[in-house]
């Protein structure tokens, strides 16, 4: 996860406040807090689809090692139903292929949130320039 940079502002209680940039200091601060709490839960996303699929994997990896006649059964709620090894291949590599989707849509989701954040940082960083030209 990349670095998020949090700014503190001290105000002088002699120098006038300048309240738009308390403003956007605080909405910065705000963005940042709900940005990183989005990044953890895409990370947390992230790795337990990686163990999914890792899952799915060394089952496919052990299934591909028993004869065709096997008897296999697919756990589902409370009980067990009998399926052929052709459709539990079929179903591993679904869930294989569906996990690497996901897991690439929640990195591009990652990185759109740490842009955004940068560009809010930048924005703030402008903003304290140009009032510190006047």
């Amino acid at each position: 996860m990349g670095v998020v940079r949090c700014y503190v502002l001290v105000f002088n209680m002699a120098a006038p406040i300048d309240l738009e940039l308390k403003k956007a200091f605080a909405e910065l601060q705000s963005k940042m807090i709900d940005t990183q709490q989005k990044a953890k839960l895409a990370d947390l996303q992230i790795d337990q689809l990686t163990r999914m699929k890792k899952h799915a994997n060394l089952t496919h990896a052990e299934i591909k090692t028993l004869p065709d006649n096997t008897r296999m059964y697919e756990g589902v709620g409370r009980m067990f139903i009998l399926q052929c090894k052709e459709d539990v291949n079929t179903q591993l590599t679904y869930k294989q292929k569906t996990a690497d989707e996901k897991i690439k849509e929640l990195e591009q989701k990652k990185t759109y949130l740490e842009r955004t954040v940068k560009d809010a940082e930048d924005n703030i960083r402008e903003m304290l320039m140009s009032r510190r030209a006047q």
